[in-house]
Order: structure tokens, then C-alpha cells, then sequence
């Protein structure tokens, strides 16, 4: 059962039987230049705990299908309080959705799916989780999701200085949204 398609493109929720495509697409170094770091490898005992520990019960996991190939993955979640805090979004009525995402097979980069995942995610929240905006906090060396993301309509917001953990150092990383 997928929970959106577009053309070619289809997110369902992760399995069990997903976690050796996590594992696989986690240890790859290509892969973990841009997501997690290529000083964390991923094995199944670090997938099983970072993806199937089932801590964050309102976070959905997935897995990106490509002409019918398992190609990445995408997870999305509505903001905690502390999240609404960190990205400064007090104000806003409605929900606020967060997401972060890769695609793990390194022949499909530069082909335009990511920009279709990301432009089909955000529809899906808009329309069947009712989210008010999309937040997301791309490193800022990562110029080419940054391009993807802008191109979806996703503006930079706010520099978020030593934010995220990467390769042995504390990364900047852009504060972006998009709203409904």
C-alpha cells in the first residue's frame, strides 16, 4: 500500500524486511558524504536502532520507489514544541511538519526524482495532513539538495550555526520552508 505515487514515483511506509536496504544504502560512503557522515557506517544493529526502535511514534518512515526499484528514503513528522522553538515558529496556527530524506542508489542522483519526491512529499502534507508549512535544515555545503529544494519552493529562512553533528565537526545548516 503506498501512501502517494507520482508517475513513476512511490512512497510506502518501511518495513522490516526494508532494513538491508537501509543498511546497504547507510554504508556506502557516496551515500554518507551527504547523509549521516562517512565516519558512521551504518550496520543492522545501528539501522534497527536508528529506524525501528519506534521512539517517535508520530514519525513516518519510508522507503522511495523508482520504476519499481527501492531507491531511498524519506521521513516525515509533525514539530514538537521544541522543534516550533528551535526553528522559531511560535506564531504560526496550524501544524508544522518536519522531513529529511536521500536517495541511497547513487544512479538515480541527477535525474530529477529528487525534485519529484520532494514536490510529492509537500503535497502530500499540505493536502492529507493539512501541515501549514515544511520545514526542513540542509547542511549549507550541500549545494545540490539545496538547489532541489528551492526549486520545490523552499526558501532559506534562517543560519543555523553549528547545528548538526557531520564527519567529526559541528555543520552549519539552513533553516528552510516552504508554506501552503
Amino acid at each position: 500500500m503506498y501512501l502517494f505515487q507520482q508517475d513513476q514515483l512511490k512512497v510506502r511506509r518501511l518495513e522490516l524486511e526494508d532494513a538491508h536496504l537501509l543498511e546497504r544504502w547507510l554504508s556506502d560512503t557516496v551515500v554518507l558524504e551527504f547523509y549521516e557522515g562517512r565516519d558512521r557506517p551504518h550496520d543492522r544493529a545501528l539501522v534497527m536502532e536508528h529506524y525501528y526502535s519506534g521512539e517517535d511514534d508520530e514519525e513516518v518512515r519510508c522507503i522511495v520507489e523508482f520504476e519499481g526499484e527501492a531507491i531511498g528514503y524519506i521521513q516525515f513528522y509533525p514539530l514538537d514544541e521544541e522543534g516550533i522553538e528551535e526553528y522559531s515558529c511560535q506564531d504560526v496556527e496550524g501544524d508544522i511538519y518536519g522531513m529529511d530524506q536521500f536517495i541511497g542508489e547513487p544512479r538515480f542522483w541527477n535525474r530529477g526524482v529528487g525534485t519529484q519526491l520532494i514536490q510529492s512529499t509537500v503535497q502530500y502534507l499540505f493536502t492529507e495532513k493539512d501541515a501549514v508549512k515544511v520545514v526542513m535544515d540542509p547542511q549549507t555545503w550541500n549545494t545540490r539538495a539545496l538547489r532541489v529544494y528551492e526549486k520545490c519552493g523552499f526558501e532559506r529562512i534562517k543560519l543555523l550555526e553549528r547545528h548538526e553533528w557531520h564527519e567529526g565537526e559541528m555543520r552549519d545548516c539552513w533553516l528552510i520552508e516552504r508554506n501552503r
